[in-house]
Parts: structure tokens; C-alpha cells; sequence
């Protein structure tokens, strides 16, 4: 296995590699041509922030199976076409929380303190002693806007400083803050209360431009804003208006919408805004403890199969992986049963988890199933890219999970429905094998495995010994049979493993037979 390791990654990244015995080649920056050109000879890439890994970039991936970010944010990286084209998108989102919040935190001293515009004045040989008047941070109140790993790290620094602390964050608790001793408010409240505001949640299309001209009114004048977050969370237009009314008394910032910004950004040459160059995870000891992270990271996914800190597939630990795998297979046999048997495009998929198996991490065997399904109706499906898939094709899919066990332990039940009604198989995992157990209502237990024929008939005698003559004198063998009714005389249906394919003029001639309602050949 081979890695592409750019954008100069530390040596101790490099060394993970080495030590696991994946070659490395190590590069600087690529830019999205170079690295297209060259992306397929490797089964991983590693990327900082200076290589942008457009779309172009993954448009004729084949063997490259996963690309990994030395850092928490993945702009730079095509995330919608790494996924079409099954590429991992790996980050490292712990690896830079304390430095980004201790950057966080020095930003707000050097407003509170105009500490650089103190410097500047002293180079040019001034003594300006009255002009830098300061303020206290001690009991000021320090909101704290997205209390995520960053977040929850300000808010202890802050604390820390005797400051009172607000947090808001819509998906975490007030009793996760009140344990921090944080005190939850609402977010105009926030902006209200807050002495210094501080942000550090995810660019959305919700978070985009929150900070603008209605926020700002809901603030105190005198506010001051620190963002080493995501450049776009704030209005640029807004914030340098804000800045010339007074409203805003001083703004830290070290990300921008555009990075590198235009020099003559307007805003820049306002005295109370100071600026760094995106340095929120630019320590020593932050970059060595990525480039580890996200070495690490890919050598398990390329030699065991373990996903962790995915942002385009559901992560899955080393120690989880043998008890789901099973699973796995099961729900991708599940899946390949429909998708093999419908003649009408997909409306809904409706998985039921019953028993232990709802106690697992379910999502990667939702989209094992997913994947099944849908690569009879598409060739370009994947594990990485089958949600995306479904949106596509507007698939409704729905999960939920039964504590009570049935007949089994653990059971997975899959639903499809299509615009010409809903079919059903269930299936189970015995030691490691997996095993169909019900089709539609019919009970019955059979591997899916090789080929199988699947046949529908009346339950009478002769059935079964007329098949197996019409198959001997097709010179078809059979390998295993298994049958499934709800009652005598009435409707049954068989799995028939066969070693040899099963032809489509063999088909209908089967069909024909006396009793038989359907026949279709399945592989698995």
C-alpha cells in the first residue's frame, strides 16, 4: 500500500507510516491539476490546508480509498466527490482543541489590552501610554457561542479567569454546561449579556452571516468579537459598520470567507481590529499531534478496516468492527435480495433492528443494506456514497429499533417499498454466518450465498422431485434446498443453491412447470 503525504506533514506523521510498512511519499503543496494527475497511484492521501482537493481531483479515482485532513476543518477537500467516488474523508477533530482555544483566548487579552497596536506604536518610536487605555476582563461576561470540544476548553480558560461564562449551543445540554459550571442562555440573551463574545461552532447555511447587522443590535455597545471559528460566520460589511458606529469596541480575528483575504479589505485598516493568519491550530506541538492522529487513522483503515473521525461515513472502532461485520455482510445480502428481485424504482426502505442487534451502532449496516439495494439499479454506488445515492433518487429511508427479540436473539428486518407495493426479508447472523429467515411471511432459513434459485409454488406433491429432474437434465446441480410455507396446500416458496448459473430461457421454462407461480436466479 502506498500513501501521498502533502503540504509538508510532519515527520513524526511520516514515521506512523514508515513503522507500519505503508510507502510514503511526501510532497508540499499540490495544486488540484497536480494532484489529479497523480491521486490513483496511491491508497491514501494526507492533505493540511494549503492543497485544495477539488472535484477534479477525485473525477477518475479508482484505487485511492480514502484522503485525510491534519486538522479539524475539511473546506479544502470536494466532500460530495470524494463521497461519489467511495473516498473515506477522514479529519483529526480533537487533534487541535486546545490550541485553538488558547489562541481564543489570547485574541480576547490582546483586544482587552490593544496589546498590538501597542507594539505597533512602540516600533515607530512612539510612547502613546494615555491612548491604550485597557479593560479588566476579570468578572466581564464571556459568551461563548458553539460549546463543542473548542468551545467547552474556552469556557474553562474563561472561567478560569474569574470571567462569567454564557454558553449557547442547540445540541448540547444545560446540564452538560451547568457540569462545566457554564450558564446556558439563549442566544439573544447572549448577545445581550455578553461583555465578549467568542464563536466556535461549524459553518451551515444556518451559522453562515449569524453575526450581522440584526445580531449586532441585539448586542452591547462596546462588544467585543473574537472569531477563530470559520471566516464566514460574520457579516463583513456589517462588522466594519459596526466598527465605525462604536457599537463594536474591537474585533480579534484569525479566519476570513476567503483565505488568504484581499489586503484591502476594508475593515483591515480599522484601528480596533486585529488579524492573524489563520494560526488557530498553528502550534509545534498541534501539527505533530495531527500529523500522528491522521497517520494512525489511515494505516487502521487501510490494514484492518476501521473507520474513526469519518465525516462522510459512520465511524467504526477496532474494537466494534468484528462484532458488526457480520452485520455488515448480512445487511448488504438483504439489500442485494431486493434489489434483485424488484422490477420498480425504490419509494422507501424501512429497516427494523429487533433484539441485541439494536444495541450496535446500526448506521454502517443501514448503509451496507443501502448499498445492496441500489447497485441493481445503479453501477456507481458504494458504501461511502449510497446515502447519497438514495437522496438522489429520492429514497425515504427509516431506522428504528425493537428492544424485544422475536424468534432470534438479533434480527434485521428490511422493507422495501415500491409503487407496486412493499416486500419484506429478515434475516440473522448465527456465530458469523448470516442467514435469511423470513420472506415476507413465509418462514424459512437459508444462507445467501453463491447462486440461489428462488422459486414460488403451490404446495402439493411433485413439486420439488419435478425441479430437481428439470434441472439434472439442464445439467444444473444442486447444491442445498430449502423450503418455507405458512400452511399445507397452500403457498410455499424454495431456495434452491445451485453451482451452476441459471440461464433466462432455463427460467421461463421453469416458470411453465406445473404449480410453479415464479422462479428467479439470485447471486450473492
Amino acid at each position: 500500500m502506498k500513501v501521498l503525504a502533502l503540504d509538508n506533514l510532519q515527520k513524526v506523521g511520516i514515521d506512523v507510516f514508515v513503522k507500519e510498512g505503508i510507502e510514503v511519499d511526501v510532497k508540499g503543496k499540490m495544486n488540484p491539476q497536480e494532484l489529479a494527475a497523480v491521486i490513483d497511484n496511491y491508497d491514501g492521501v494526507v492533505v493540511r490546508g494549503a492543497t485544495k482537493a477539488t472535484a477534479e481531483v477525485f473525477e477518475k479515482v479508482g484505487r485511492t480509498k480514502v484522503i485525510g485532513r491534519a486538522g479539524s476543518g475539511t473546506d479544502n477537500i470536494d466532500k460530495a466527490a470524494a463521497t461519489k467516488k467511495g473516498v473515506v474523508v477522514m479529519n483529526t477533530p480533537g487533534g487541535n482543541t486546545v490550541t485553538t482555544a488558547e489562541h481564543a483566548i489570547a485574541m480576547m487579552m490582546a483586544l482587552a489590552r490593544q496589546i498590538p497596536q501597542a507594539t505597533a506604536s512602540m516600533k515607530e518610536g512612539k510612547w502613546e501610554k494615555n491612548r491604550f487605555m485597557g479593560t479588566e476582563i476579570t468578572d466581564k461576561v464571556l459568551g461563548v457561542v458553539g460549546m463543542g470540544n473548542i468551545g467547552k476548553v474556552v469556557a474553562e480558560r474563561g472561567l478560569g479567569l474569574k470571567m462569567v461564562v454564557l454558553g449557547y449551543d442547540p445540541y448540547v445540554s444545560r446540564e452538560d454546561m451547568a457540569r462545566l459550571g457554564v450558564e446556558y442562555a439563549p442566544l439573544d440573551e447572549l448577545y445581550r449579556r455578553s461583555d465578549f463574545i467568542t464563536f466556535h461552532t461549524p459553518l451551515t447555511p444556518e451559522t453562515k452571516n449569524m453575526v450581522n447587522a440584526a445580531a449586532l443590535e441585539k448586542m452591547k455597545k462596546g462588544v467585543y468579537l473574537i472569531n477563530c471559528a470559520r471566516g464566514a460566520l460574520i457579516n463583513e460589511a456589517d462588522l466594519l459598520a459596526g466598527l465605525e458606529s462604536g457599537k463594536i469596541r474591537g474585533a480579534a480575528l484569525d479566519v476570513f470567507p476567503v483565505e488568504p483575504p484581499l489586503p484591502d479589505t476594508p475593515y483591515f485598516r480599522h484601528p480596533n481590529v486585529i488579524l492573524t493568519p489563520h494560526l488557530g491550530a498553528s502550534t509545534t506541538e498541534a501539527q505533530e499531534k495531527v500529523a500522528v492522529l491522521i497517520a494512525e487513522q489511515i494505516c487502521d483503515f487501510l490494514k484492518k478496516g476501521t473507520i474513526r473521525n469519518s465525516v462522510n461515513f459512520p465511524s467504526v472502532s477496532a474494537e466494534l468492527l468484528p462484532i458488526l461485520k457480520p452485520y455488515l455482510e448480512l445487511g448488504e445480502k438483504l439489500g442485494a435480495f431486493h434489489g434483485q428481485m424488484l422490477d420498480a424504482p425504490v419509494k422507501e426502505l424501512k429497516v427494523e433492528y429487533v433484539g441485541e442487534v439494536g444495541k450496535l451502532s446500526t448506521a454502517p449496516v443501514t448503509i451496507s443494506i443501502l448499498k445492496g439495494l441500489l447497485q441493481y439499479q445503479t453501477e456507481e454506488v458504494n458504501l461511502v456514497n449510497a446515502r447519497m445515492v438514495a437522496e438522489e433518487r429520492g429514497v425515504k429511508v427509516t431506522e428504528t429499533t425493537v428492544a424485544r427479540a422475536e424468534d432470534f436473539t438479533s434480527l434485521v428486518r428490511v422493507r422495501v417499498v415500491t409503487e407496486k407495493g412493499e416486500s419484506s426479508v429478515a434475516g440473522t447472523v448465527f456465530g458469523i454466518a448470516s442467514r435469511v429467515v423470513r420472506i415476507n411471511l413465509f418462514p424459512i432459513e437459508a444462507d445467501l450465498c453463491g447462486g440461489i434459485l428462488m422459486l414460488q409454488n403451490l404446495d402439493v406433491p411433485g413439486v420439488v422431485g419435478r425441479v430437481g429432474t428439470f434441472l439434472g437434465e439442464k445439467g444444473i446441480n444442486i447444491g442445498g434446498l430449502q423450503l418455507g410455507r405458512m400452511k399445507v396446500g397452500g403457498t410455499a416458496v424454495s431456495l434452491i443453491s445451485v453451482d451452476n448459473p441459471v440461464p433466462e430461457p432455463v427460467l421461463k421454462q421453469l416458470s411453465k412447470l406445473p404449480n410453479i407461480t415464479a422462479a428467479k436466479y439470485l447471486t450473492f
